[in-house]
């Protein structure tokens, strides 16, 4: 049986997707794809917390638990860098037990945990956390060509065996494994740890899913796939293609072909119809493959050398950025290496100057600080580490945090995000101060409606609009941005005595008037898929008959007509994402 963890929830929610759809309809997808029948849906990691920080609506803790009020079947996973948790550097192990503490507390199942070089003595103090916690270990091995070749790979999987993870994951985030070797790497890694080995890749062109259907050949379990919308954009195995092809080997992957596909559309819905999924770029997709990279470190290095007015010299950068990295032990290329390494490639390929200084975080990698590389560091580039003034290094951890954050963080896992991220989460923190005020405004709700309070100040933020209002049941709730002002009725001064009102002008016949939405939700034209639309084009409608249906947080709302006339145009598609005050029909009256 080769199982599947779906990543859609974790990567519609870090960049390049972050924030394209709201949070709300993000829910609705993750309550999908917990019937389909997955190992695990892994909704959150490194990026996802650095985009929340950096957008500052949401926390990445409110979402776990967000889903973990909606996912009820379907174990939750998270994806760490070790001793760097989710940042990109390493931090202190209190801060790391702290952390994923939190994590569980918050409804985390399963830590996926790899080391950025693959050192397994960087594991343990996260490993035994996790065990310490009640949650399964999936300890990852990232891929990457190096000395010594699968046999230093192999010796890892043997170290984490006795550290007790619960599977080993090979993480390709390259697409450098060729799929016909990938079947055979599973076998042996699954020998030396002594535990089922699952497969974690990206690759272009379909390389992913050549390789998880190799792997999965071998035996490994899980594999992490995405939604079809967003493996096409993010280089991932689509779930709903591997489980085709899996039913057609005699391997059951456990899960409900028909759900997978209805998410892919619900996706699709949202996102595709408005080309919100960035697609995938194929210059960038050929280069990542040419050159056994990462496409997102290709995407970098060319914003970067562009913003330097150098994109000619991306050849250039990216000859050197194999060099580098040969010279520095031949570490992994992802995330945070692989940026030092592009930085650091970018500085030899413009300057002409090769090794004539370096970073502080490139310092710490090259001297061992960060832990063990897989391949010898170049002794003249370990000379002039050695030779640079080392400041000292403040290891971030939670007694730091606490004097740092003061009234502002309330609970431990603030202070984490104040540990990992300092002053960049402080417009966070004063948001969610904001929401806590909203939900003590309002005593007598129940739990479940303050959740939604919660969640309809999130769908505000996330969008351009200033005030939202919503309606169920009898209950009325409205919120309004916090730079938004009442409006204070003024008096009109009147000039000598009322006299009775003449007649008022007549508007002219060819006049039309919008009639706007209302709210932020979706627009639908009928009640269901296969009902007629309320209105078309050239209808005539009267005063209080319904026009379409606004739907918002799993609500349906009827927006109904305030005057008569006739439809002359519907000016959004069916299905369309709408904004407060957006024009939704033409009517001439």
């Amino acid at each position: 049986m080769a199982r599947l963890i779906d990543t859609s929830l974790r990567l519609l929610a870090q960049e390049p997707l972050a924030g394209r759809m709201p949070p709300g309809r993000v829910l609705e997808v993750a309550e999908i794809l917990d019937r389909a029948g997955f190992h695990a849906l892994e909704v959150t990691g490194g990026g996802v917390f650095r985009a929340a920080v950096a957008r500052g609506v949401e926390s990445p803790w409110e979402r776990i638990r967000a889903y973990r009020q909606r996912v009820t079947r379907t174990p939750l996973a998270m994806a760490l860098r070790g001793n760097f948790l989710v940042g990109s550097r390493p931090v202190g192990d209190d801060l790391v037990r702290r952390f994923i503490l939190c994590a569980a507390d918050s409804g985390i199942d399963i830590f996926r945990l790899h080391d950025p070089l693959n050192d397994a003595d960087d594991l343990q103090v996260a490993a035994d956390a996790v065990r310490a916690a009640g949650a399964r270990l999936y300890a990852g091995l990232v891929y990457a060509q190096a000395p010594g070749g699968d046999e230093f790979l192999v010796e890892r999987a043997r170290r984490l065996g006795a550290m007790g993870a619960d599977r080993v994951m090979l993480h390709d985030p390259a697409g450098q494994l060729d799929p016909a070797r990938a079947g055979d790497l599973v076998g042996r890694l699954g020998e030396a740890a002594g535990v089922p080995v699952g497969l974690y890749a990206q690759g272009p062109g379909g390389a992913a899913l050549a390789e998880a259907v190799e792997a999965a050949r071998a035996g490994a379990d899980p594999i992490a796939t995405a939604t079809f919308p967003v493996a096409v954009s993010a280089h991932r195995a689509p779930g709903e293609l591997l489980a085709q092809a899996l039913a057609g080997m005699d391997l059951d992957a456990g899960v409900d072909q028909a759900v997978l596909w209805e998410a892919a559309e619900a996706v699709d819905r949202i996102l595709g119809t408005e080309g919100s999924i960035p697609p995938p770029s194929s210059h960038a997709s050929l280069l990542g493959s040419l050159n056994r990279v990462n496409v997102s470190l290709i995407v970098g290095v060319e914003r970067r050398l562009e913003a330097l007015d150098a994109a000619d010299r991306l050849g250039d950068v990216l000859d050197e950025l194999h060099r580098v990295r040969a010279e520095v032990g031949s570490p992994p290329t992802a995330s945070p290496v692989g940026t030092i390494l592009v930085r650091q490639s970018v500085e030899h390929t413009l300057s002409g100057r090769r090794w004539q200084t370096m970073g502080e975080e490139m310092r710490q990698l090259v001297l061992g600080e960060w832990g063990q590389t897989p391949g010898p560091i170049d002794a003249q580039v370990a000379a002039v580490a050695r030779a640079l003034d080392a400041p000292e290094v403040e290891i971030p951890d939670l007694d730091d945090a606490r004097a740092e954050a003061g009234r502002l963080a309330t609970s431990e896992e603030e202070l984490c995000l104040v540990a990992l991220f300092g002053d960049q989460v402080r417009p966070l923190l004063e948001h969610v101060r904001g929401r806590d005020r909203v939900s003590a405004a309002a005593p007598g709700a129940e739990p479940g409606e303050a959740d939604r309070i919660r969640e309809l100040i999130a769908l505000l933020e996330a969008s351009e609009v200033g005030e939202l209002t919503i309606e169920n049941g009898g209950t009325r709730i409205t919120v309004r941005k916090q730079d938004e002002r009442v409006p204070v009725a003024v008096p009109v001064p009147v000039a000598g005595a009322a006299t009775a009102p003449g007649p008022a002008p007549l508007a002219p016949v060819e006049e039309r008037v919008t009639i706007d939405s209302p709210m932020v939700g979706m627009f639908f034209r009928s009640a269901s898929p296969g009902d007629p639309p309320f209105v078309s084009e050239g209808d005539r409608v009267e005063i209080g008959q319904t026009l379409c249906l606004l739907e918002a947080m799993k609500l349906f709302n009827e927006l109904k007509a305030d005057r008569a006339g006739v439809v002359r145009r519907i000016l959004v598609e069916n299905g369309a994402p709408v904004e407060f005050g957006q024009p939704l029909f033409e009517l001439e009256p």
